[in-house]
């Protein structure tokens, strides 16, 4: 490609989405399985109560950012967010590293959650867990669920290149399909427990300081539950004709909020339904304290469902995301232009589409064992992002008042180095280990050949510092 192309040349996508795509695409994003596999952890570290504080703490504080998002999203609707936004303050090299280690947060992910479906499934046909292939770690793969896994990255992949009319709809359906599951068993939940269940309300209670600990260690890994409200501003050049930007703020804290009332309210209801510090042991407590409350395999199974449609969703939402910051890196010159092409008669970005799906079939056969670390490091890498954002927004980005500046950026950043710090800091509990800082490496190191295949010349000019002041 010789010269620069005008903008209005460059691939685009089609603008096909509204308020509901965008809500379920942020709420179907955030909430995955964690409520079901994870819950025993979350009470173990800080008891019903604490659990509860710790995840309502952790929305308050994660407030500004959805604020942020929804600001910058509605003055600049690019695929590439972040690194949009920082045009103005950061040279191409950073943006780029922040645009890369981003889209890892989003990539892994999609492995992870076909993987998860397979294991799932087999809660409710135990057959699928047969013919062993091979073992990775502690995990072994079979045969049927690996087959489950990757004939859900073909089908979601397809659907996706043939329109994001199409994923949104999928999206909309699971995520309510969630909603509606999860209706059902809390409304029976808080039929049968009792409030005897609760205490002790704290994992740790002997003093104020005990108590302010067990909420604390909740709210340490909260920020890896919340992740995805911040998938709307991957989506915003889909916008429908006629959406109104401003609803990108509301989109946004709606989200964020009914992500953590959702949480909350699960949190309370397996405390509800069984004492809490029997289930801790236990490899799901969700499922053992309505086994044990109702004793009915059918209820169980319900449950398990829903949690299979939140990892569909979750899989589509972080596909969507995934490629189109790979799509906005290729057609703005940041990786290879191929991943910037988009398909001649969907209009979706199908190469970027395609290259998140054999990221997705190659961790698949992996297994379980290989994805945790690198997961690890997704959730460290969304922070990055939102810390890029905050500061972008702090020193100006959008055009906001200084008041605004000051009240949303600043506490964002705030709140961003915080949770960095966390993940860095040698001997907390759940920062780096050794295999996740190489996981790290490994992909910068792969961002840095694909950028040196890069086109000389992008597809689309980075905005200068001047046009995003006029923005």
């Amino acid at each position: 490609m010789g010269g620069q192309t005008e903008p209005s040349a460059a691939p685009s996508l089609r603008p096909t989405l509204g308020v509901t795509a965008f809500f379920t695409l942020a709420l179907g994003s955030m909430i995955g399985v964690g409520w079901v596999v994870v819950m025993h952890d979350w009470l173990q570290r800080g008891g019903p109560v604490g659990a509860i504080l710790g995840f309502v703490l952790g929305g308050v504080l994660s407030v500004p950012i959805a604020i942020v998002y929804g600001h910058l999203t509605a003055s600049m609707p690019r695929a590439d967010g972040e690194m949009a936004y920082t045009a103005a303050l950061f040279p191409r090299g950073a943006r780029f590293a922040i645009g890369w280690v981003m889209a890892l947060g989003y990539l892994v992910v999609c492995p992870y959650e076909a993987v998860a479906v397979g294991q799932l499934t087999s809660q409710i046909f135990p057959a699928l867990a047969s013919i062993p292939l091979y073992q990775i770690g502690k995990h072994t793969v079979y045969l049927p669920e690996l087959a489950l896994g990757l004939t859900l990255v073909v089908v979601i992949t397809a659907l996706n290149i043939r329109g994001v009319g199409h994923s949104a709809t999928l999206q909309t359906v699971f995520t309510f399909g969630l909603l509606l599951v999860f209706g059902v068993f809390v409304a029976l939940g808080l039929t049968r427990g009792q409030s005897e269940n609760l205490p002790p309300l704290f994992a740790r209670a002997e003093d104020w300081w005990a108590v302010g600990a067990s909420v604390l260690l909740v709210l340490q890994i909260v920020p890896y539950f919340l992740a995805g409200f911040e998938a709307v501003a991957r989506c915003a050049e889909e916008k429908a004709t006629g959406f109104r930007d401003h609803h990108f703020v509301g989109i946004t804290l709606v989200a964020l909020g009914s992500g953590v009332l959702f949480y909350a309210a699960v949190i309370f209801v397996v405390a509800w339904l069984s004492p809490w510090q029997g289930l801790v042991a236990s490899e799901s407590a969700t499922l053992t304290a309505f086994r044990r409350a109702f004793g009915s395999e059918l209820l169980v199974n319900f449950i398990l469902f829903g949690a299979i449609l939140s990892l569909i969703k979750v899989f589509n939402g972080c596909l969507l995301s995934a490629s189109r910051l790979l799509f906005a890196m290729g057609r703005s010159g940041f990786v290879g232009a191929g991943l910037g092409d988009t398909h001649p008669q969907f209009r979706t970005p199908h190469r970027a589409i395609l290259f998140v799906a054999v990221f997705a079939s190659l961790g698949c056969l992996l297994g379980k064992s290989v994805l945790v670390p690198i997961a690890e490091v997704g959730s460290f890498a969304l922070v990055v992002g939102w810390l890029a954002t905050c500061v972008a927004y702090w020193a100006g980005a959008g055009g906001r008042s200084r008041r605004e500046r000051w009240l949303f950026g600043a506490s964002g950043v705030a709140v961003t180095s915080l949770l960095l710090a966390l993940k860095l800091t040698p001997g907390v509990e759940g920062s780096f280990t050794y295999g996740e800082y190489v996981a790290l490496a490994i992909w910068l190191a792969w961002g840095l050949i694909l950028r040196s295949l890069r086109p000389r010349q992008p597809l689309v000019p980075a905005a200068t510092p001047s046009e995003e002041q006029a923005r």
